[in-house]
């Protein structure tokens, strides 16, 4: 699944970014922003879980399945009815081949991309070899 077309524009409010070490540890770190720019953009509690915990499973998949990467790099972007997020690595592509699966769900992330479509409004997971695994999610703001 490797995408090459052009983002399309979207309105933003503002945009937080943020580069951790691709490090088990440095995952509560994307967990705080994204707590901080869900609350900015007025979530309720649980929708806030729901971008913690995303966030975490992105962060998580990236570390486990890339290689060579020394950092993740997150982007939020607040628009007027969604919050878009951007997660990517600085290595190559995901390890697909040690994955086993039948469907996509289950090679390019298993349970913790299953749960991320589950959290998020909008969720794209693309893989270049060269540039690495990118995931991009949206939540809407629903109050």
């Amino acid at each position: 699944m490797t995408m090459n077309a052009p983002e399309p524009e979207v309105q933003t409010l503002g945009s937080v970014e943020l580069r951790i070490p691709a490090r088990a540890e440095w995952v509560a770190v994307a967990r705080l922003a994204a707590a901080a720019v869900g609350s900015r953009m007025r979530f309720s509690v649980d929708e806030i879980d729901d971008l913690k915990l995303a966030i975490a499973e992105a962060c998580t998949n990236i570390i486990q399945r890339s290689e060579g990467i020394e950092n993740i790099d997150l982007r939020w972007d607040a628009g007027p009815t969604e919050l878009r997020i951007t997660v990517s690595g600085d290595g190559r592509a995901p390890k697909l081949e040690s994955v086993k699966g039948a469907d996509d769900e289950n090679k390019v992330g298993g349970l913790g991309i299953f749960l991320i479509r589950a959290l998020m409004d909008t969720v794209e997971y693309e893989i270049d070899p060269q540039a690495g695994a990118r995931l991009v999610m949206s939540k809407i703001v629903t109050q």
